[in-house]
């Protein structure tokens, strides 16, 4: 349902008052999504995986016991990844990936080109 012309004349002003009152504010709330967290704990259990299996890479010819601490760190990352991606949800995940379509336009040129000269 619209707003009326009262009701976003209001919403204007409120929306004023905040950027003159505290600004560093007003950039932040319009900056931060709600699956911002979400996103950031998927970046952290990519990165958690990998360090597992070069731990486990690393440790397996040191002792066996070793190499399974690095597995439960490739277990315990996965499953933080999959945690927030449900957290997310398809919302979300659509959401992010707009937004890095639109921070990477040429992204998506090179596939088509690449797929043309495949014919």
């Amino acid at each position: 349902m619209p707003l009326s012309e009262d009701e976003q004349r209001i919403l204007a002003e409120i929306e004023k008052n905040l950027h003159e009152s505290d600004p560093r504010l007003a950039k932040e709330v319009g900056e931060t999504t709600v699956y911002r967290h979400a996103l950031g704990s998927l970046k952290w259990s990519v990165l958690g995986f990998i360090a597992g299996v070069a731990v486990m890479i690393a440790t397996l010819q040191i002792h066996f016991m070793l190499a399974f601490c690095g597995f439960l760190m490739m277990l315990v990352s996965a499953l933080g990844f999959e945690r927030n991606l449900r957290l997310m949800g398809r919302a979300g995940i659509n959401q992010v990936s707009s937004a890095f379509r639109a921070a990477n336009p040429n992204l998506g040129r090179q596939s088509e080109k690449s797929e043309e000269g495949d014919d």
